[in-house]
């Protein structure tokens, strides 16, 4: 299967969200969840295209004309009071909703994070744009310290949640 990896924020154009107590930015964070992503669903046998880029219309014409079976968009959460913590994994469509079920299922299992659910997101541009099954992966808030901890010690962790989420997608939907 074909599975297009989207890094969220180019790191030469846009940071994303910023850790500033220790100044990390979510554009390298996603950056290397990418890398060990696209290295994993490799390993098991999928043809993988990465783009991290601010332009979003590029990234949803390559993921398009490729085309690929699958989109994944990697992103770090934020919030104002930078207390709210946990993973989230928003999708726009039905299959949306089962790769989504099945990636956070398998996050989960993996990695010591909150539980913030799968949940439907019709706003989000590269969800709506693209004309494959499509989710985004908030994989934890970069601006908590406790999880910037998880994203700095459990990345592979995510990345192997990641792909074997997509992994048990694909052999569902292969029985349906």
């Amino acid at each position: 299967m074909k599975v297009f990896v989207n890094p969220g924020h180019d790191p030469n154009v846009d940071s994303g969200a910023v850790n500033i107590d220790y100044d990390v930015r979510e554009a390298d964070v996603t950056k290397q969840a990418g890398a060990l992503l696209e290295r994993g669903l490799k390993r098991a046998g999928h043809e993988v295209m990465l783009l991290q880029s601010d332009d979003l219309d590029a990234v949803v014409a390559a993921a398009n004309d490729w085309p690929a079976d699958i989109f994944v968009s990697l992103h770090c959460n934020a919030s104002p009071g930078r207390n709210a913590r946990g993973t989230e994994t928003l999708y726009y469509s039905e299959q949306g909703r089962l790769l989504g079920e099945a990636v956070q299922k398998k996050i989960l299992s993996k990695v010591p994070t909150i539980d913030r659910g799968c949940k439907e997101r019709q706003g989000l541009y590269v969800l709506r744009r693209t004309v494959m099954t499509a989710i985004l992966v908030e994989l934890a808030f970069i601006d908590n310290n406790d999880d910037l901890e998880l994203l700095e010690n459990d990345m592979p962790a995510f990345a192997g949640a990641i792909a074997a989420g997509i992994d048990e997608y694909f052999r569902q939907a292969e029985i349906l």
